[in-house]
């Protein structure tokens, strides 16, 4: 898929799996030696986001197909999230993780390039939740005081769903904030990819995991795709 200047394609060998790895690291641990890699590696897909005036890569992500909710539990997101509410869900899955974007590339097609790719992986393989973490960064839970109390008062998890806590260390946002959210702060504060699933009927676990080992607080993020508002489901598919 291309659009413009980039194009999205699945990584086609260990080489560029390893690129991913080294643009992982780059944006999840700035200044520390190696490439971001772990065991879920070898299952998901790759996708890479390319300049095609350049050839470098500036945007990557995975995506790991789960047949319905008894499988969620081989997911990346089960380490932290008790997510037994969804394994009664009978439709497709589709997990999305590690997306990050180049530190350095300031243009936002990329991140609706990235979308459409999704969209279109969603439509070919009749997938009806998208799901994955949404990560902060640092684990300083004070400075998105505002973007959790937003969260809290219109995004939490249909009860249904809900995930329930699992990781040792987790920031309860839903129980502990009584504050209104400064609107403009709180989407100031909030990661872009975190703020496209809200405007698409995303929502939220009511906590957020403190994740030392990746320096990020996230949250677990599900997207009904029968939830899209219809106009925003061509916006995305026309990238």
């Amino acid at each position: 898929m291309q659009t413009g200047r980039y194009q999205v394609r699945l990584a086609e060998n260990s080489l560029d799996i390893r690129a991913a790895q080294q643009l992982r690291q780059k944006a999840f641990r700035a200044g520390q030696s190696g490439i971001d890699q772990d065991r879920f590696d070898e299952d998901c897909r790759h996708m890479l986001v390319e300049d095609t005036m350049t050839g470098r890569l500036v945007c990557c992500f995975r995506v790991l197909a789960i047949q319905g909710g008894q499988q969620i539990e081989n997911s990346y997101s089960a380490q932290y999230y008790d997510l037994s509410a969804l394994h009664v869900y009978s439709g497709k899955m589709l997990e999305v993780g590690r997306f990050c974007i180049d530190p350095d590339v300031f243009d936002a097609d990329i991140l609706r390039v990235a979308w459409g790719a999704m969209a279109n992986l969603v439509e070919q393989e009749n997938i009806g939740l998208l799901f994955g973490c949404s990560s902060f960064a640092g684990t300083e839970t004070r400075i998105y005081m505002d973007s959790f109390a937003m969260l809290k008062a219109r995004y939490l998890a249909p009860q249904r769903l809900l995930p329930k806590v699992k990781a040792p260390d987790v920031f309860r946002f839903a129980a502990r904030l009584r504050r209104k959210p400064d609107l403009r702060r709180a989407l100031r504060t909030m990661p872009p990819l975190l703020r496209t699933y809200l405007v698409m009927g995303g929502w939220v676990s009511d906590h957020a995991v403190v994740d030392r080992d990746m320096n990020t607080l996230h949250v677990f993020t599900g997207l009904e795709i029968r939830a899209i508002p219809p106009a925003r489901a061509r916006s995305v598919r026309g990238f």
